[in-house]
Formats: C-alpha cells, structure tokens, sequence
C-alpha cells in the first residue's frame, strides 16, 4: 500500500520533529484540517501495521510519534541502551509516585510522606521534566506545589492522571494520614 501525500507529507514531520506532535500542531504545521490529519495518522498506522515495519506509530496523551518495534528491544538495547534507558532511582520512582498521586504537592509534604529530605530528587524530576511547578501553596511562604507533566503522562503510557493505577486501601490511608497531618 502506497501513502498519500498528506501521510507522506506526516510522515516526514513525525520522524523530524521526534517528539509526540498532537493533531493540532500537525494541523497547524500542515495546513491540513484536523479530519485530514486523522485520517492520514491511520493511513500511515494502517501501513505501518500491515506491512511489518521496525517503527510503529503510537498514539499517547493524544499526541502521535514513532517508536521502535517491541520485537527489536533487544537488539537495540546492546547499541542504544544507555541512551534510551534513563532509569530513575527507587527513591526518584517514589517521589514520582508521590507527587502523582497527591499533586499539587509541596516539597515538604513530599519529604513528610517520605521520611527523608527529597530535595535532590525533586531537582532531578524537574531536570528530566516528569514533574514541574504548577503553583503556589497560600501559606506563610508561599512554597511551590509540583505536580506531573505530559512528558511523565508520555514515558507512563497514560492518557491522563485518572489512567493512574487505583491505590490499595493500606496505600490510601497512608497518603490521606500524612497529608492530614498539616
């Protein structure tokens, strides 16, 4: 199956753009209405599908980008690994969850449910952007409240912050009794 040129034309814009583009931003790049977009990203998914390419076109918090194949994960690993996998810490994937699940949050509540001061991780969250400021507290001080940004959302493979897994009962409580503390 040959593409059109509106999913050529999408084509070439997601493999240089390489970040996740929106139907939106597509639109506006293109000149293409958003039904003429759509219906190219399944054209190009239709072929990418069908005819057993290294790349699939994955859609994530609405927005659209090419990602290797699971099947090649391994032999992309040995050459790519390090690049691709940035792991974070046990403590770094806590803090997230944190922040996830009782966002907007501040660093000292962080740090309350956390037992231990966060300030390094938090600085590193940021730096990675998972997480970002997204106001602040009306308290003396005025500290920051954090919450998740779509790039957490993207590397999560979550629609939205409700996509989130629910918390057992023991996590629950755990969460509402630190934060009740206040």
């Amino acid at each position: 199956m040959t593409l059109s040129d509106n999913a050529r034309l999408i084509e070439s814009i997601l493999y240089l753009e390489n970040e996740p583009l929106s139907v939106e931003r597509i639109g506006k790049m293109t000149g293409l209405s958003d039904k003429a977009v759509s219906d190219a990203l399944s054209e190009i998914s239709e072929v990418y599908y069908s005819d057993n390419h290294g790349l699939a076109l994955v859609e994530n918090s609405e927005t659209y980008s090419f990602v290797p194949v699971s099947s090649l994960n391994d032999k992309l690993r040995s050459c790519y690994g390090r690049k691709i996998d940035k792991r974070l810490s046990k403590a770094a994937l806590e803090t997230l969850a944190i922040v996830a699940y009782s966002q907007p949050i501040t660093r000292s509540e962080i740090t309350k449910i956390r037992g231990v001061v966060s300030d390094s991780i938090i600085r590193i969250l940021r730096e990675r952007d998972y997480i970002k400021v997204v106001g602040r507290k009306d308290i003396q001080g005025h500290p920051c409240l954090y919450g998740t940004t779509r790039k957490f959302l993207y590397t999560f493979k979550l629609d939205s912050i409700s996509s989130l897994p629910k918390l057992s009962e023991i996590d629950r409580m755990r969460f509402e009794k630190e934060q009740d503390e206040d």
